[in-house]
């Protein structure tokens, strides 16, 4: 792609999500995700009504007075997205790609992260891992990886997302909010699930586009693997092979819907061409209800 169409994709994303955001999302995304534990702020006297439990012997002791430690919630996180950049990203029948949805999706997420002074990393994934941008924070860094987002080129079509929560919880050692924005075209990921999500806060948006649930009735089309390369013939006039589609795509979400609930994983639906705001607000007032 060429620098100034890339910037101008870049430019259009960034006054977008970051609208968002601001708008939207910061108040939700800083009341569910604000950290976890205390740090220590300062030193004051001790005034009436102060728990004496944090009253500084040592200092005290110094000024023949009563101090106190003031603490402060720590509130940076670090936020990790795993990102699907498989083939089947390059498909949407709605004015939109599974994969600039994605990328939406991602880029609010991370201005969302950034206004909670977070670090935010990515990993993108295939059949492997394709790229890893370590925790950072700024702007300038969100702007980057809506870059990447924008231009990347996978190497490998396949989806392999075992592979991807493996990484995660090899390189990122300290526990993160882990974000897997994916179309879930994968199975047999439950162990790695099941591994990533005792040390990390796991979190699935799951991005779909409404063919791949419903086969309309078009006539004889040839239909391709986006990840596999293969192609076939499909007769969608055959009402037998489109209820056979329908209840297959069902038994998949069934499927998904029970493995994220056996592990206390929260999802989001999302999908091509529609809102994806109330989704992600709903997630977020979901876990803010559990708290």
């Amino acid at each position: 792609m060429e620098a100034q169409e890339l910037f101008k994709k870049v430019r259009k994303i960034e006054i977008k999500t970051r609208g968002l955001s601001n708008q939207i999302f910061s108040g939700e995304y800083h009341s569910v995700f604000k950290g976890r534990g205390m740090a220590f702020s300062e030193v004051r006297e001790y005034q009436y009504g102060d728990d004496i439990r944090n009253i500084d012997w040592n200092v005290t002791a110094r000024f023949n007075h009563p101090f106190v430690k003031i603490y402060e919630e720590e509130r940076e996180l670090t936020v990790m997205l795993l990102i699907d950049v498989s083939g089947s990203g390059f498909f949407g029948t709605n004015g939109q790609l599974k994969q600039e949805l994605i990328t939406e999706i991602a880029a609010v997420l991370s201005f969302s992260a950034i206004n909670n002074n977070d670090k935010v990393g990515v990993i993108f994934f295939s059949d492997k891992i394709e790229k890893f941008i370590p925790p950072k924070k700024g702007a300038s860094h969100i702007l980057r990886i809506i870059r990447e987002l924008i231009d990347f080129h996978a190497e490998s079509k396949g989806t392999n997302i075992s592979e991807a929560l493996r990484y995660l919880t090899n390189v990122i050692k300290k526990r993160s909010t882990a974000f897997i924005i994916s179309d879930f075209m994968d199975d047999n990921f439950d162990k790695a699930l099941q591994i990533a999500n005792h040390k990390h806060d796991l979190i699935a948006i799951r991005v779909t586009d409404e063919r791949e649930l419903e086969m309309p009735n078009v006539g004889l089309v040839k239909m391709l693997d986006a990840e596999t390369g293969k192609t076939r013939w499909v007769d969608t006039g055959n009402r037998r092979i489109r209820e056979q589609f329908a209840g297959t795509a069902r038994k998949k979400t069934a499927e998904l819907d029970t493995r994220l609930n056996r592990y206390g994983i929260d999802m989001a639906r999302v999908y091509t061409g529609k809102d994806y705001v109330k989704p992600l607000i709903n997630l977020f007032k979901k876990r803010e209800a559990r708290k």
